[in-house]
């Protein structure tokens, strides 16, 4: 059996690695760690470092089983395949959250795509939209033959590094796009709420898509943020956490928060919305859980005034250590280990 990987907005730099810090990207890496010897479709055909790129109608061998990061294309990708060989194999990967698709067409591709292939998804939360998606959009017929597995993406605990307070309190906006979705504009108001009481610096690491909007100009034009692009390295990144005290969650929804994980791995003290996803990532007792304005402001002022005292009520939320708590649960080890096994399940050794 061969793995083919498949992601739309694959980048492969001229000495043949994949690019990129955002979360699509970071998977393809980390599946060509869990597949040695993968394939990644894409432009092509040219030898990598590591791997092989290849446009996806070259693809002949019958035994090749597709990871489709994009999934609602996977229909096409099945068709395009099938004029090579009768039986394609193809497995989606939903690794992000479904309701960024609402037009009629793209909820229904999704849900036959689902339906129809077996279906692997970062987290329990996304897993139980699928089914939802799939009941409501397909008929029973087919929906009840779906197969749908999950488990949570976990970070490569390794790169944890050991915490540098800085000085005046740093607060992290904890993504790379500033898209509605993760409602920038609530962070600038909080955190321009929040320095008006006390001394902090705002860090934002942007794409370099949204570098140039309104909201990033806004923001660099403060004499206490920072704006710019990501950082070069993944160690440079987890040096940057390291040194992050607090940081403030907007989105009104995440399929798993990959982002958040980390930051909060790495000792930084996360403020969050009362949302279903941040209830599935975090202790049950989680103490900085905002509701209204005045409680995200609050909450944001004691992380970086109080913040001993705000990881000791972390710590007690979970049990004695929160950084243990998250450890046991978002491993990615366990991520690794249970889509092997999954592939292995579905379509043979």
């Amino acid at each position: 059996m061969k793995i083919a990987i498949k992601y739309g907005a694959v980048q492969v730099d001229a000495e043949g690695h994949v690019g990129g810090h955002d979360a699509g990207a970071t998977l393809v890496r980390r599946l060509l760690r869990v597949f040695p010897g993968a394939q990644v479709v894409g432009p092509g055909p040219r030898q990598c470092d590591g791997f092989e790129l290849i446009p996806l109608e070259f693809i002949s061998d019958a035994t090749t089983v597709v990871i489709n990061m994009d999934v609602v294309d996977s229909l096409g990708v099945w068709q395009t395949l099938h004029a090579n060989y009768a039986e394609p194999r193809v497995m989606n990967f939903v690794w992000w959250d479904t309701s960024r698709y609402h037009h009629v067409v793209e909820r229904t591709s999704l849900a036959l795509s689902c339906a129809l292939f077996p279906t692997f998804a970062n987290s329990e939360r996304t897993a139980s939209m699928v089914r939802e998606i799939v009941s409501a959009w397909t008929i029973p017929a087919i929906a009840s033959k779906a197969r749908i597995a999950w488990v949570n993406l976990g970070i490569r605990l390794e790169h944890v590094q050991p915490r540098r307070e800085p000085t005046v309190p740093v607060v992290l906006y904890p993504a790379i796009y500033l898209s509605e979705r993760k409602r920038p504009q609530v962070f600038y108001d909080v955190v321009e709420r929040v320095h008006a009481r006390t001394p902090i610096t705002v860090e934002m690491r942007l794409h370099e898509s949204h570098l140039i909007s309104e909201m990033a100009m806004r923001m660099s034009r403060k004499n206490w943020a920072w704006v710019g692009p990501l950082t070069a390295t993944r160690e440079s990144y987890w040096e940057a956490l390291a040194h992050t005290t607090a940081f403030l969650a907007t989105a009104q929804e995440e399929s798993y928060g990959l982002e958040y994980i980390e930051a909060l791995v790495a000792g930084a003290i996360g403020v969050f919305p009362e949302r279903p996803w941040v209830r599935a990532i975090l202790p049950a007792g989680y103490p900085f859980i905002y509701r209204t304005p005045q409680e995200t402001e609050q909450m944001l002022y004691r992380a970086v005034t109080e913040t001993a005292a705000c990881r000791a009520e972390v710590d007690a939320a979970a049990g004695g250590s929160f950084a243990q708590w998250l450890r046991a649960r978002h491993d990615d080890d366990f991520f690794e280990k249970a889509i092997a096994d999954r592939v292995t399940e579905w379509f043979g050794a």
